[in-house]
């Protein structure tokens, strides 16, 4: 699914853009993952489980554009990816009414809003083709982000112990929620 291209006001007042990425944002993208997740434990890969080939991002890309379940939106900062979230519906005929979600930020960015104006353009183009339910998975402890989805509306429906280990042992739970549209 393409995403029409937005530009957005930050609260600094530092403008973005929010964009489909395309193939030609691929190594852009790989980075990007790469250094989000080497900023926090939050995320679901270590840093070098991000260093992917780049003929595989861009294939990952093109599907996304192509497809008409996922969307993924990239914010912009002076020609440089500092974001992105996306949606992933679900294709089977019983629960296509349901989409996951997810949302990563270079943290110099976080709390100037981009999350926020994220999950207001992943929740209306949710409703406008269709969704009835988000889901998402958030690691238990990462308040920041607990507290924008129930700003949001989700709620706490499941909690998977021990979900993640990290590299020195400690283990985290998995939070899932919901937001029925």
């Amino acid at each position: 699914m393409i995403y029409e291209s937005k530009p957005i006001t930050l609260k600094d007042g530092t403008a973005a853009i929010f964009r489909s990425p395309s193939e030609n944002d691929a190594q852009a993208m790989i980075e990007y993952l790469h250094t989000t997740c080497k900023e926090t434990h939050f995320l679901t890969r270590e840093p070098e489980e991000a260093l992917i080939p780049l003929e595989s991002e861009i294939q990952f890309l093109r599907n996304i554009s192509d497809s008409a379940n996922d969307l993924m939106i990239a914010c912009e900062i002076n020609g440089k990816i500092i974001g992105n979230c996306n949606i992933s519906r679900n294709s089977s005929a019983r629960t296509k009414h349901r989409a996951s979600v997810g949302i990563a930020i270079f943290k110099e960015y976080w709390g100037l809003g981009i999350a926020t104006a994220m999950f207001n353009e992943l929740i209306r183009i949710a409703k406008e083709i269709g969704i009835k339910q988000l889901e998402l998975e958030v690691i238990d402890g990462n308040d920041r982000a607990i507290h924008l989805y129930e700003r949001f509306g989700f709620t706490a429906v499941g909690n998977k112990p021990n979900a993640f280990c990290l590299k020195d042992g400690t283990m985290l739970n998995e939070l899932s929620m919901i937001k029925v549209l």
